[in-house]
């Protein structure tokens, strides 16, 4: 059953034309909040997206005759449901199979009122949390944050991630036939499991945005429409838990990263390192942004990984050139870094920040002790580093081969295009 134009919260306003917009904009910023609140009344992650499909196709008919409605999100809910009842009533055994899922839901968590006149309960932290649930597969976790969260289609999905749209749809098919076999619950955790699991939450956001800043493959380094598709939902996580210092540490992380992006290419399509961008070109309000959550993330308690590397790339926003960089607070927040998260590529970033205090030989001394470190195999940053380190000492030999070796396992053109540059001069 289809809601009718004029029934609360289906009055409209607006001009026709601005129609076809304004429907676009509103599914994008509510599509989120409805599918969460969808999947929170009747447990099926499929059924959820297929009616809040059909209300969208309901609003495309109705909304062009009497306007946008004054609550557009409630409209969409309230006919989503009306679809949703409609399924259920002509396939008996799942509307069977959906109660039992509901009743588990509701004991887990009470259901919120929502009638035709209320705003659209947001109830995307429940979906933030379904979608990064460790029973689910690191990779399938970030392909259904894209999904629901972010609203992207399979083949957008697919395209984000570098993947064939018919693999991307079965690793989505996947995940959530894992959610309903293994009745993942639609909950927020409790405050003594909200510890261990928001730092899940927090790397599939990253992850999307890793993707984003530097592109693992293909002709471009930047894919900006990406990386700012989480900043949106790390802005989304940071409304639903203003108290969490980790969520303001990882959206000033991207921020103070991503206020950099129009000096990391050359107008000749080539990666620009930072010591050699263009610090004008950098996006100043939203390093001050990015700046404000770092006090927040460092205020308050022993600081976490995320604001810990917001803190690094503040410095590095606030210097007014390379070399003026603060490196012995750098090696520091590194050294916390390190305990708090220790991997080989902190250690390497580490490497480089000593070799700006210490000198290059210092930091090759380091990085030859990560000579071993498997997860740095086929990782061109370290032989990159490697290469520069080595052609601040003299050696053009050993600068050449370390340069061979980054080019053979870089991903993108941008990359390659700096690479052969720089063995050029060895050469």
């Amino acid at each position: 059953m289809t809601a009718a134009v004029g029934e609360d919260p289906m009055d409209a306003t607006g001009p026709v034309e601005e129609v076809g917009t304004s429907v676009e904009a509103v599914f994008r910023e509510e599509r989120g909040r409805l599918l969460a609140a969808l999947v929170r009344r009747f447990g099926d992650l499929d059924l959820a997206e297929e009616v809040a499909s059909e209300a969208i196709e309901a609003a495309l008919v109705h909304w062009p005759a009497g306007g946008v409605p004054s609550k557009p999100g409630a409209w969409l809910l309230t006919t989503a449901r009306r679809k949703a009842v409609d399924r259920l009533r002509r396939d008996r055994a799942y509307a069977a199979c959906l109660a039992v899922l509901q009743v588990e839901a509701d004991r887990a968590a009470p259901a919120p009122a929502a009638d035709a006149g209320e705003e659209l309960p947001d109830e995307r932290l429940q979906l933030f949390f379904t979608c990064a649930h460790p029973a689910l597969p690191a990779e399938d976790r970030i392909a259904l944050t894209l999904r629901c969260l972010a609203g992207r289609t399979t083949p957008e999905v697919a395209r984000a991630l570098l993947l064939p749209p018919a693999t991307m749809a079965k690793r989505i098919v996947r995940a959530k036939k894992k959610i309903r076999e293994a009745r993942i619950p639609f909950r927020v955790p409790g405050a003594d499991e909200l510890p261990d699991r928001l730092p899940g939450v927090l790397q599939v956001i990253y992850s999307i945005y890793t993707e984003g800043y530097a592109a693992s493959s293909g002709p471009g380094l930047l894919r900006v429409d990406v990386a700012e598709e989480a900043i949106r939902l790390a802005r989304i996580l940071r409304r639903l838990l203003p108290g969490e210092r980790e969520v303001a540490g990882l959206l000033g992380l991207m921020l103070l990263t991503h206020a950099r992006r129009a000096a990391r290419i050359s107008p000749g399509g080539e990666l620009v390192l930072l010591g050699d961008q263009d610090r004008a070109l950098w996006d100043r309000p939203m390093i001050e942004e990015g700046q404000a959550l770092v006090v927040t993330a460092l205020t308050g308690g022993s600081p976490g990984p995320y604001g810990v590397q917001a803190a690094i790339a503040a410095l590095h926003d606030e210097a007014p050139d390379w070399p003026a960089t603060d490196w012995p607070q750098i090696v520091a927040l590194y050294d916390v870094l390190l305990a708090l998260a220790p991997s080989p590529v902190v250690a390497l970033n580490r490497a480089v920040a000593v070799a700006m205090r210490d000198g290059p030989e210092a930091g090759l001394a380091l990085l030859d002790e990560l000579a071993g470190e498997q997860r740095l195999r086929g990782y061109h940053p370290y032989a990159l580093t490697r290469a520069h380190l080595l052609g601040r000492l003299g050696p053009r030999d050993e600068a050449a081969a370390a340069y061979r070796e980054a080019l053979a396992t870089a991903g993108t053109e941008p990359e390659r295009a700096h690479l052969r540059r720089r063995l050029r001069s060895c050469e």
